[in-house]
């Protein structure tokens, strides 16, 4: 049987400087095998201007406007307003992210910073009502506890890396899983799990290009 199928890839950076030799010949190319739909997502001051560019020159490209925490220290009201000036501006900027927790690398900002960021994004979500694209890296906990607080607020915890009990919770709270290609590594065993106690219908298909990809690529 012969079944076709199409992707919307909910989680990508093809504003990364990894595209700028072949950009359009890739985009082109994914589309042509059945990429109905992007979701590229900011990380950096510079990545609110690309993205929001991005998506205003493809139709089937939207975005999600944020700081990610390895950049916190460069969230500012400056920032702040130009994230509220492109989501008012472009309809097709759908969510804030990707933003959150990243206790992985020793030179991200100081944990503090990262939670105080965190939750200035979760607020203006709120305020714009718009879902959020969470990264958490090593800090299941406190993103638990900064979600909670923000009961009115869904979205997505992107490529996720917790246990089964976690995905649990963030179900119960409204939010769907983002699963990479991480899930087809051979040490990818707790990511299985989770994706095998997930309903469906609660999970997402992400890239996270150019990271992520699945094996053996």
């Amino acid at each position: 049987m012969n079944f076709e199928y199409k992707i919307f890839d909910t989680h990508s950076h093809y504003d990364d400087d990894a595209f700028n030799e072949d950009r359009e010949a890739v985009l082109e190319q994914i589309k042509n095998d059945g990429v109905i739909g992007i979701l590229n997502c900011a990380c950096s001051k510079t990545s609110l201007k690309t993205t929001n560019e991005l998506t205003l020159k493809h139709d089937f490209i939207y975005g999600a406007l944020g700081i990610h925490p390895s950049d916190a220290n460069d969230y500012n009201e400056e920032v702040r307003n130009d994230i509220i000036a492109k989501v008012k501006a472009n309809k097709k900027i759908l969510a804030i992210g990707e933003i959150g927790l990243d206790y992985y690398w020793d030179e991200n900002p100081d944990k503090e910073i990262q939670k105080d960021v965190f939750r200035r994004h979760m607020k203006l979500a709120e305020e714009l009502n718009v879902p959020v694209i969470i990264h958490d890296r090593d800090a299941h906990e406190d993103t638990l506890n900064i979600i909670k607080e923000f009961p009115n607020v869904k979205g997505v915890v992107h490529c996720f890396s917790g246990s089964v009990e976690f995905a649990k919770e963030c179900l119960k709270l409204g939010y769907y899983i983002g699963v990479t290609g991480v899930v087809t590594f051979k040490n990818a065993k707790k990511v299985v799990k989770v994706v095998k106690e997930v309903p469906v219908e609660r999970l997402l298909v992400e890239t996270d290009c150019p990271y992520m990809a699945p094996e053996p690529n």
